[in-house]
């Protein structure tokens, strides 16, 4: 589960809700994620053509980089309502009986974190995206009865951030599954720059280039490191994001000019000085940075990976020689090398 409190946390915070108005409304307005976009616009287009109710889709990938976007996107598109929901909200089989049964003929209903439904929720979804009906059972003990209710021809679209811990039978329920992955920088810079005219910011070419740096290639997080320089350069300068602006807040708000913030750094420094650059268990590296070992494989492994820094291996995690470069710390085979705290065997 990503950390709500930092400022480069994929996860939602109670400030980008005021982002919504930064949000896509066409598949035309958005950046990045070219290929998805382009099956998007086929999918959406045969199924007018048809007069038909799109294909349940998936969509899976870290936090932050546009699954709800897509569904707000995917709705418009098709002119018909949008109903959003989330896997933790919907504790009981009639709480999404509730939700199916006021569905409209094409309408799209969207499933935040849809890898936490319960069984029992499960299984009331699985007829009604296969076969659009609602089974449910009347009384109790032999006089029970099982009814069925033909449920109008709608839209599952379900977001995840953990592929692996949705069940078969659903993810088999899907017609189209599409990963997003993390924006490139022109992409990035490109929903700054949206979102700076959006938010009538004045925002040099060097000022986007420096927060696109350390945006960790999430929209979510540029938007949200946008407003805090927005509010730097307003306090501390003269209201014009420049390179300069853009890097002194970010420094003291102490990102660094990939996006790593204390707590990725820790992980790195873990590994590398705690034992010598690895191999080392996922459980050991969270306890001795006293975190969890899902969370660090969930939220700060994804982006780490992404810039080579460490990598997976059958034994356990190993610090690259650019997470070494980066921390300016010297790699066993240059002079300075100091051997690590502790040496331990495989723990995996």
């Amino acid at each position: 589960m990503a950390q709500p409190d930092r400022l480069v946390s994929g996860g939602k915070r109670a400030e980008d809700r005021l982002d919504s108005a930064m949000r896509p409304t066409r598949l035309d307005e958005m950046t990045g994620q070219a290929r998805v976009v382009e099956n998007l616009r086929i999918l959406i287009e045969a199924a007018k053509a048809r007069g038909e109710a799109l294909d349940h889709v998936l969509f899976y990938g870290p936090p932050g980089l546009g699954k709800t976007t897509f569904a707000h996107v995917i709705a418009n598109e098709l002119g018909v309502n949008l109903r959003i929901t989330a896997g933790p909200s919907i504790e009981r089989a009639g709480d999404l009986a509730a939700i199916l049964t006021h569905l409209h003929k094409g309408d799209v209903l969207f499933i935040d974190e849809i890898h936490r439904l319960g069984r029992a929720v499960e299984e009331v979804l699985y007829p009604a995206m296969e076969d659009f009906a609602l089974d449910i059972v009347i009384g109790k003990g032999p006089s029970a009865k099982n009814v069925r209710l033909n449920l109008p021809r709608f839209t599952v679209i379900g977001a995840t951030t953990r592929l692996a811990l949705l069940t078969s039978p659903l993810r088999s329920r899907f017609g189209a599954v599409y990963r997003l992955g993390f924006y490139d920088m022109k992409a990035i810079a490109q929903i700054i720059e949206r979102a700076a005219e959006l938010l009538q910011v004045q925002v040099e070419p060097g000022g986007v280039k420096e927060i696109a740096s350390r945006a960790r290639g999430t929209p979510r997080i540029a938007l949200r490191l946008l407003k805090r320089v927005r509010d730097y350069a307003e306090v501390r300068a003269n209201g014009i994001i420049t390179a300069q602006v853009a890097t002194d807040a970010l420094n003291l708000l102490d990102i660094d000019s990939l996006g790593l913030d204390d707590i990725d750094k820790r992980v790195l420094r873990a590994i590398i000085e705690k034992f010598g650059g690895g191999p080392v268990g996922l459980d050991t590296i969270a306890a001795s940075i006293s975190e969890e070992a899902d969370t660090i494989m969930d939220v700060y492994e994804p982006y780490l990976l992404q810039l080579g820094f460490i990598a997976r291996t059958p034994r356990g995690r190993v610090a690259t020689p650019l997470a070494y470069q980066h921390l300016n710390i010297a790699y066993p085979d240059q002079p300075g090398y100091q051997e690590p705290l502790f040496q331990l065997g495989d723990d995996e």
